[in-house]
């Protein structure tokens, strides 16, 4: 039993703030995302003795608040309220902790459709391979890499118009 439960402290200690940025960004809200991860550990504690491969307990740790994530919204019917999209958009661009360049591409990113989002996700925030994100997001490999090369297209488009984009002062047309 302390055996089990020193490893576990170390799984928490390891990865809960991974787990809480992946939360955070399937969710958008820091309580919400919090709820997540304490219910992933929780159910982590009950089937710790399931997990035979120590070295895959990162990717059973997403499994799992993948999991809680989809069991959370289940059942719920959020109430539909229209808001203007300015007001709706990524928070994350009003952080000064970011460089304009991070915002940028943060913000690219969001943009994407959610099938090449997920997978470029996993591939830049937690550094899975092709064949981990197929695992978790249970398609094949080969789709996975397909979804990577495109939203990579995507990106490079997206970041090709907003440098293109000239600014008033550019075209001489400033207001008098």
């Amino acid at each position: 039993m302390k055996n089990k439960q020193r490893f576990f402290e170390q799984l928490v200690n390891a990865y809960s703030s991974d787990l809480y940025r992946y939360a955070y960004w399937l969710c958008k809200q820091p309580s919400v995302a919090e709820d997540l991860v304490q219910e992933t550990f929780s159910r982590a504690w009950k089937a710790l003795d399931k997990l035979h491969d120590d070295k895959a307990a990162k990717a059973w740790l997403i499994t799992i608040l993948r999991n809680e994530n989809a069991r959370m919204y289940e059942k719920f019917q959020p109430k539909w309220v229209e808001i203007e999209e300015s007001l709706a958009s990524d928070e994350g661009r009003h952080d000064p902790s970011l460089s304009l360049e991070q915002r940028e591409l943060r913000q690219a990113i969001m943009a994407l459709p959610d099938d090449y989002r997920e997978p470029m996700v996993l591939q830049i925030l937690w550094g899975f391979s092709g064949e981990e994100i197929a695992t978790q997001l249970n398609l094949k490999q080969a789709t996975v890499n397909t979804r990577l090369f495109r939203a990579r297209q995507q990106l490079k488009q997206i970041m090709n118009l907003e440098s293109e984009t000239p600014s008033a002062a550019d075209t001489g047309t400033m207001k008098q």
